[in-house]
């Protein structure tokens, strides 16, 4: 018998674009104005292309995940960058075998 899990704080924020500079520190800086952890962070150049997936804590965030996203997404394709935030639990049942 399995346990019903509890539902996550956390969501799962992907950048994608053109290598430039500044990405993480507007990404981070934007999150840090919104009260959002960064729990855990992953970045590589391939070529030109720069990605980068991060994990972070809504639980003390002063705006709720839709306005992140939106506000994200939206300076993100003012800077030619390809921003997705998504709920973690969203994001595993997307991503189940």
């Amino acid at each position: 018998m399995t346990m019903p899990r509890e539902e996550s704080n956390r969501a799962i924020i992907t950048v994608i674009g053109r290598d430039q500079i500044g990405i993480i520190a507007w990404v981070s800086g934007r999150l840090a104005e919104c009260q959002v952890n960064v729990l855990d962070i992953s970045q590589t150049i391939l070529d030109e292309f720069f990605t980068m997936i991060m994990i972070v804590d809504l639980e003390p965030a002063t705006i709720e995940i839709d306005g992140l996203a939106q506000t994200l997404e939206q300076e993100g394709n003012e800077k030619g960058l390809q921003v997705k935030v998504q709920h973690e639990d969203i994001f595993r049942f997307m991503h189940r075998i």
